[in-house]
C-alpha cells in the first residue's frame, strides 16, 4: 500500500529565502507536507515571517502544519516557555511534594486565555492547512520510580485551581492517590483544553485540519504514564480532531513493538472514522543500519497508515539533538518516502 503523505517538522522560521531553498530540499527528498515547530518565542517575535513562510510552502505545494511546540511545556518540545517566566503561579504541582513542576497547568484560566488567543491568532492571519498538538501532558514527576523502573506513583496536576475544581465536581477533597476519579478528572480536563481550542481553530477556518499526536507507549499492565492521554479510546472519539497520530519509536525497540503501537493506532483511528498518523525517529538517535529506517516506512505503509512524518529535517543537522549521521539519515528518509508515496 502507499501513504498519502509524507513530511517532516521543521525549525527554519526565520527568513523566507531560506526556507524556499529548504521546502525544495523537501520535496526534492519526497515529502509533500511540513510542520513548522512554533515556540512561543518564534509566534511573538519572528510572526510576520511565519505567515510568509507558510505561503510560501503552500505556493511550493506543501500542506502546511502549525506545531505549538513546547508551549507552556505542556506540549513536547525543547523550547523554553515564555508563559512559564511571566507566570510563576501558574505551574503544575506535583501531588505528593507539594513542589511546583516545570510546567504549565492548563485548567487555568490564565494559561487557557493565553493558549486560546495564540490558536486563534494563528488561524485568523496564517494560511495553514491545519493544527497538530504535538505529545500534550501532564507534567510527570520522576523523584522516584516504580519497581519496573518506569514511572513513579507521583503526579500532577494538584495545584490550587484544579483541587477546587475537583472538588466542585466530585464533593470532596482531591486525594493525592490516583483513584479512579482522579484519573476521569485528569482525562476530561486535558481533553478539555484540545477539544475547545480546536472547535475556536475551525469556528474560524472551518477547513482546518486538527491532529492529536499521543505518546506510543504500551504501558497499561504495571505502570501507565499518567499523562493525561492515556485512554486512546477517548481522544480518538472527539470529533473536534481530523487525525489520530502516534508518535516516535526507539529504533532500539523490537519490530513486533512497531507493529503493535501501529495496530492500535490504526484499529482506533478506523473505529472512529480518523485518518491514522504515525511518526518516525529522524534526530538523536538512529539505527546501526540505516535501511532500518527504510524497513520501518515500509513496514508502516503496509500496514495501512495514512501519514507519515520524520521529526526533523535534516536529521537535527546542526543541533545538540542531530543524529550522528544526520544528513545520511535524512537521505534514507527521502529514499524511502519516495518509494511509498501515493503519485
Amino acid at each position: 500500500m502507499s501513504v498519502k503523505e509524507t513530511g517532516v517538522s521543521y525549525y527554519g522560521l526565520s527568513y523566507p529565502e531560506h526556507a524556499r531553498r529548504d521546502f525544495q530540499e523537501m520535496i526534492d527528498h519526497n515529502c509533500n507536507a511540513v510542520l513548522l515547530a512554533l515556540s512561543e518565542f518564534d509566534i511573538d517575535f519572528w510572526f510576520p515571517n511565519i505567515k510568509i513562510i507558510t505561503e510560501i510552502a503552500k505556493e511550493m505545494g506543501l500542506t502546511v502544519y502549525l506545531d505549538t511546540w513546547g508551549i507552556g511545556k505542556w506540549f513536547g518540545g525543547e523550547p523554553p516557555s515564555l508563559f512559564l517566566n511571566n507566570n510563576p503561579g501558574n505551574r503544575q504541582v506535583s501531588a505528593t511534594t507539594g513542589e511546583s513542576l516545570p510546567a504549565a497547568c492548563f485548567n487555568t484560566k490564565a494559561f487557557r486565555d493565553y493558549f486560546f488567543g495564540i490558536c486563534e491568532k494563528l488561524a485568523y492571519e496564517v494560511d495553514a492547512d491545519g493544527f497538530f498538538w504535538d505529545e500534550p501532558h501532564y507534567a510527570l514527576p520522576k523523584s522516584y520510580a516504580s519497581i519496573t523502573g518506569g514511572a513513579g506513583d507521583d503526579w500532577a496536576c494538584r495545584c490550587p485551581y484544579c483541587q477546587r475544581m475537583f472538588e466542585e465536581q466530585y464533593g470532596c477533597q482531591m486525594p493525592k492517590l490516583l483513584t479512579p476519579e482522579v484519573k476521569a478528572f485528569r482525562h476530561d480536563r486535558a481533553l478539555d483544553i484540545l477539544e475547545t481550542a480546536s472547535r475556536k481553530i475551525k469556528a474560524i477556518r472551518p477547513k482546518s485540519k486538527i491532529t492529536c499526536c499521543v505518546h506510543a507507549t504500551l504501558g497499561t499492565y504495571y505502570v501507565t504514564e499518567n499523562r493525561g492521554y492515556d485512554n486512546w479510546d477517548k481522544v480518538a472519539r472527539c470529533d473536534a480532531f481530523d487525525v489520530f497520530s502516534t508518535t516516535i519509536i526507539s529504533y532500539q525497540l523490537p519490530q513486533h513493538f512497531f507493529k503493535n503501537i501501529t495496530q492500535r493506532t490504526l484499529d482506533i483511528a478506523k473505529k472512529y472514522d480518523k485518518a491514522s498518523q504515525r511518526w518516525l525517529m529522524s534526530y538523536y538517535q538512529e539505527p546501526e543500519d540505516l535501511n532500518q529506517i527504510k524497513d520501518v516506512v515500509h513496514l508502516y505503509a503496509d500496514m495501512g497508515v495514512d501519514s507519515l512524518f520524520g521529526w526533523t529535517y535534516r536529521g537535527g543537522h546542526g543541533t545538540v539533538l542531530a543524529a550522528p549521521r544526520a544528513l545520511e539519515v535524512w537521505d534514507k528518509l527521502g529514499e524511502a518516502y519516495g518509494e511509498v508515496l501515493q503519485r
